[in-house]
């Protein structure tokens, strides 16, 4: 199964023109989502400070915080890309899947980092061929290994243009840090739908592939 390409200058536009059109929930949501992760983290470590074991204890509950924000990100960008409204509701809503994302963010990391070990190359190559499994996970439920797999599918073929997005992508971020900070309003909402606008691009383009293929095995 290969996927045809994508266009980098039509994702980035797409994510600009719903950030635009959505300014002021993205900005309320980003605000939002800092001060509660920064909350957290600061009680943890006044936990710390009393009693250690209570602090591992908020330090687990911080970290699992962090990864239910993320599910919940993952979740909005893609209601942008579907034609909907991104919800606040949304940020904790889906921690129904925390265990496949974190079983999943665990062997990506491990993918990642055993690539990195065999001359860093492999392990550039591996964080992009699986680089949308979390996105498996929470857009169709799958478990880690099954949209690891998934992942690998739609990537196939267009491992380099991915590489030229997610340069470009980090290269839009450091312009909003350089802008004091206060850019990341405007360029983190614009990457973050852009790259789910990619990997929707990219499963419908697996999924058109996978039933031609089917057609073709039934007529033969």
């Amino acid at each position: 199964m290969t996927a045809e390409k994508f266009s980098i200058s039509e994702a980035i536009h797409f994510g600009w023109n719903t950030m635009k059109s959505n300014l002021g929930f993205f900005i309320g949501l980003l605000i939002f989502v800092f001060l509660f992760t920064s909350l957290s983290s600061i009680i943890a470590a006044k936990a710390t400070e009393a009693n250690i074991f209570l602090g591992l204890i908020f330090y687990i509950a911080d970290f699992s915080l962090s990864i239910i924000i993320s599910i919940g990100l993952v979740k909005i960008a893609l209601r942008f890309c579907d034609n909907e409204k991104g919800r606040f509701a949304d940020i904790f809503s889906q921690y129904p899947l925390f265990p496949q994302y974190l079983v999943g963010s665990i062997l990506y990391g491990l993918i990642v980092f055993a690539g990195t070990i065999l001359l860093i190359i492999p392990g550039i190559i591996w964080g992009i061929q699986f680089c949308f499994y979390d996105y498996f996970i929470v857009d169709k439920g799958l478990g880690p290994i099954e949209a690891l797999k998934r992942s690998s599918a739609i990537t196939r073929g267009v491992k380099w243009d991915l590489f030229g997005f997610f340069l470009i992508l980090s290269g839009i971020n450091l312009l909003g840090a350089l802008c004091l900070l206060i850019g990341l309003f405007v360029t983190i909402p614009t990457t973050m739908v852009a790259l789910a606008f990619v990997y929707r691009k990219l499963m419908a383009q697996a999924e058109i592939v996978q039933v031609s293929e089917t057609s073709l095995e039934e007529c033969a």
